[in-house]
């Protein structure tokens, strides 16, 4: 099937007979690959007299793109590039990795997630072949405590890879999503395996949404965009892959000597929220206040009947009040 789509990834079409010949297959095996291309939610066409095509076409992974867009020094911290056409979650797979070995290191790129995550539960729309799904293992010898404001820290390096490619007036919402006026353009999920106190390993999640189709609104619950509004026309989706892995591993490189005091007057800079009026959604109970900003480990300030606290991440939403 991934050869199918690769020749239907132009846009233009193609005969079911000129089809069989360049696969070297009948044209009632086509026919099952191209029922099969269709269970993706690809915006397949047919024809008569023209034969398929994918609407729009498709911009395809490739492995070799996305690493020549990589600086030396990020492709020295590589250990891994691995792009699948389809997997659960590109989390749990790279958890899978570092539950069983030492991953760090490790980058995992899907077309596709059937199983898709996002925070507190939620599931993560990850239609195929339209937008980012990735995810990094890094090892930290320190434990959590090594990682204080690493969620915030790296949608500030996912912010400066979005810039690099043309995305201008980016602002982040604590603790983790991106957004372009106000509509949701990305978000990050953070997983530990391993000793807490210890040595342990991040697993790093990151959607970035890029082309996805209007088609899949009803399946999302919140007003979201897409980043190839913003980019510049030349970058796809492997130059903004690479571009964006760069800054990540630059960043986990160095994290364990900077940490987040390094990023936090970058993100306040970038704060959807500062100044507003927001509602603090945990799970027993909700709280009102005004965001303040973050603190040096990027824990939330929140001024509330005139007192200033401070949360940490978890199981905690932001909405802000209307």
């Amino acid at each position: 099937m991934d050869n199918l789509l690769a020749i239907l990834s132009d846009g233009m079409y193609h005969s079911g007979e000129d089809l069989g010949k360049k696969l070297g297959i009948s044209r009632a095996a086509v026919w099952k690959k191209i029922k099969k291309i269709k269970t993706l939610g690809v915006f397949l066409e047919s024809k008569k007299g023209c034969g398929y095509r994918i609407v729009g076409g498709l911009d395809l992974l490739s492995k070799k793109q996305i690493y020549d867009n990589l600086t030396p020094n990020a492709k020295s911290l590589l250990t891994k590039l691995q792009t699948l056409t389809t997997t659960a979650s590109t989390n749990t797979l790279a958890r899978q990795y570092a539950e069983k070995f030492d991953a760090s290191g490790w980058v995992i790129l899907a077309e596709e997630q059937q199983e898709g995550r996002g925070r507190r539960g939620k599931s993560w729309v990850s239609p195929y072949g339209c937008n980012l799904y990735l995810s990094i293992v890094w090892g930290f010898s320190g434990g959590v405590k090594e990682i204080e404001g690493l969620s915030l820290a790296i949608g500030v390096s996912i912010l400066r890879g979005l810039k690099i490619c043309g995305a201008e007036n980016i602002q982040l919402k604590w603790p983790n999503d991106l957004m372009y006026q106000k509509k949701k353009i990305g978000g990050i999920l953070l997983e530990i395996v391993g000793d807490p106190s210890g040595y342990c390993q991040v697993i790093i999640g990151i959607g970035i949404n890029v082309n996805m189709p209007e088609d899949f609104s009803k399946s999302i619950n919140k007003p979201w965009t897409n980043a190839n509004k913003l980019l510049n026309p030349e970058v796809g989706r492997n130059k903004l892959a690479g571009v964006l892995i760069d800054q990540l591993l630059l960043l986990l490189e160095s994290y364990k000597k900077i940490g987040f005091l390094s990023y936090k007057n970058e993100w306040l800079a970038h704060d959807a929220f500062i100044g507003k009026r927001v509602e603090l959604i945990m799970m027993n109970n909700t709280i009102d206040g005004i965001v303040q900003g973050v603190d040096n480990s990027g824990a939330l300030i929140l001024k509330v009947n005139g007192i200033t606290k401070t949360f940490s991440g978890g199981e905690i939403s932001l909405r802000e009040c209307e």
